[in-house]
């Protein structure tokens, strides 16, 4: 009888790893071919795109920030995986500087400006840095606008130095924690090692392909504007800017869940306005922050989604002059006789 010669077949038979070893080189020529691509993106986009004011160096952090007018200081605080350049784009920078003086900051990571990875850059951090700057370049006191996840910086600032916010104007907020499937989604690129592989690899390609998306997502039901065409995309899906979004996007459920204990507490004038259509936080948010804040006011704008300051950039300025004339009127003190 003849029997099969098994140990020749074993030896010549390729074993699993054997067949891994080609997938796996693969796999790694393909991540430094992205890396690289994203890097030369990345470069190209900083030179198509220059700083459009000045910077200013803050415990040893690099903060961009445009500055126009003059007037009462009105600081301008974007939301998450934007710029200055979308406050720009909306045409609220040039309309408010005809009354104010505006400062708009690129928060910590986004636009021009640094995020140390030395600090857990949460709502709090950035308030200490933000007016840290603000006393630097001689704003003692100023009305703060924030939108979206800028909202949850301009409420620390808020809490942590009531002297030197003058009045609030949120604008499309996140205010109380509750269970939300984006975060998820988005955070990975924020986890230690493996986030930096994505976020300099796979994550600026996908981010690319989904922007139409996204836009129709936070600018619904609204069409999205002729003037948003000045937002630079290719800035916004930069690695270094991906990884701070995702940051954001993991802090903002703790963040809210921080903040909404102290909400009671703010004395200022607040204005709280929202898109009556927001496809990307629940209306419902805003309108628990004005049962919370007494003294608040609300705005529901009709057929607006999350980016009402861009579709109804009107409203915004509404908001902004009836909390700077609220600021303005004078305490009456009434005797205890």
């Amino acid at each position: 009888m003849h029997f099969p010669d098994t140990r020749s077949r074993a030896l010549t038979s390729p074993t699993v790893a054997q067949k891994a070893l080609p997938i796996a080189a693969g796999v790694v020529v393909a991540a430094v071919a992205s890396a690289l691509l994203n890097r030369w993106l990345a470069q190209k986009a900083e030179r198509r795109n220059p700083p459009l004011g000045r910077f200013i160096t803050v415990d040893g952090v690099r903060l961009h920030y445009v500055e126009r007018g003059t007037g009462t200081p009105l600081v301008l605080l974007h939301g998450n995986g934007s710029m200055i350049e979308d406050f720009q784009s909306s045409g609220l920078i040039d309309l408010a500087a005809k009354k104010y003086r505006v400062i708009a900051i690129d928060r910590p990571g986004f636009g021009y400006s640094e995020r140390p990875r030395s600090t857990v850059w949460t709502p709090e951090a950035q308030a200490d840095l933000i007016a840290a700057a603000l006393k630097k370049i001689g704003v003692p006191s100023a009305i703060i606008l924030g939108h979206s996840w800028g909202t949850l910086v301009a409420l620390a600032l808020a809490m942590k130095y009531p002297q030197e916010v003058q009045a609030l104007v949120l604008a499309s907020g996140y205010y109380y924690p509750n269970a939300r499937a984006d975060v998820v989604i988005l955070s990975p690129p924020a986890i230690p090692l493996i986030g930096d592989v994505l976020s300099y690899t796979l994550s600026p390609l996908l981010s690319r392909l989904m922007w139409p998306l996204l836009l129709r997502k936070i600018f619904g039901p609204s069409p999205v504007p002729e003037k948003f065409k000045g937002f630079p995309e290719e800035m916004a899906v930069r690695p270094s800017q991906i990884r701070a979004s995702a940051a954001e996007s993991a802090l903002m459920i703790p963040s809210a869940h921080t903040l909404e204990k102290q909400y009671r507490l703010l004395q200022m004038p607040v204005a709280i306005v929202v898109g009556a259509e927001d496809r990307l936080i629940e209306r419902e948010q805003s309108a628990h922050l004005h049962r919370d804040v007494p003294h608040s006011t609300l705005r529901c704008v009709p057929g607006t989604g999350h980016m009402v300051h861009q579709t109804a950039t009107g409203e915004i300025m509404t908001a902004t002059d009836m909390v700077a004339a609220q600021n303005r009127k004078p305490v009456v003190v009434t005797s205890a006789a």
